[in-house]
């Protein structure tokens, strides 16, 4: 009971996380992956930290050169 209230505590906010980063960021394989498995937020935190940065870094650069 208490372990499974535990793992649900901390897997929601990292699935959340990433799946919103995961839209944001057009990556509907991503997406759907980290919607269908659950990996105790594992694949999540991968995503969040090595994915979505790069992608969000990648995409904030672009924007700045535009507008300069």
């Amino acid at each position: 009971g208490l372990a499974i209230i535990l793992v649900v505590l901390w897997t929601i906010p990292w699935k959340g996380y990433a799946l919103w980063l995961a839209a944001r960021n057009n990556h509907p394989k991503w997406f759907i992956a980290l919607l269908i498995v659950n990996t105790f937020a594992i694949l999540e935190i991968i995503y969040i930290f090595a994915i979505g940065r790069r992608t969000a870094e990648t995409r904030e650069g672009s924007s700045s050169a535009h507008s300069a």
